[in-house]
């Protein structure tokens, strides 16, 4: 028997910020969204948390399955919960960091990202979802200016 519960739950969310400097300028690995919501635009790799997985496993398995980049030793910072981050629904994500090797990484686009790329930190004007507002975090914590 299924419990039912009396409050509403949110969908659990993992997002990653993997910063790398490339010839003296930052940047960050992005991917394009190939689906709804923001298709076209640029996001942070992450998605949802799979059931009996944590959000460490939930936030390597998705920067692999988006990117192909893997063996980053990723760090968590913060909880974004605002109730209207995602247009699908209530969702809170648990953002992690990290500070890579450009050249230890080489991205390349994989389930639901057309692309996968390093982009300067300072060309992004815009993104998907609230993920401007966890950059920005990100970069404060990180110590990127």
């Amino acid at each position: 028997m299924a419990y039912t519960y009396d409050y509403p739950r949110p969908a659990l969310t993992v997002d990653c910020v993997i910063f790398a400097k490339d010839n003296g300028t930052w940047k960050v690995l992005l991917i394009e969204r190939k689906h709804e919501p923001f298709a076209g635009k640029w996001a942070l790799p992450g998605g949802f948390v799979d059931e009996n997985e944590t959000v460490e496993q939930a936030a390597a398995r998705e920067l692999f399955e988006e990117t192909h980049v893997q063996n980053v030793p990723i760090q968590q910072f913060s909880v974004f919960s605002a109730p209207q981050r995602d247009p699908r629904g209530w969702t809170v994500a648990v953002a992690h960091w990290a500070i890579v090797d450009i050249k230890d990484c080489k991205p390349q686009a994989g389930d639901d990202a057309s692309a996968a790329e390093w982009v300067a930190l300072d060309s992004i004007s815009e993104m998907a979802f609230d993920h401007l507002l966890i950059l920005e975090e990100a970069r404060k914590v990180a110590k990127i200016s």
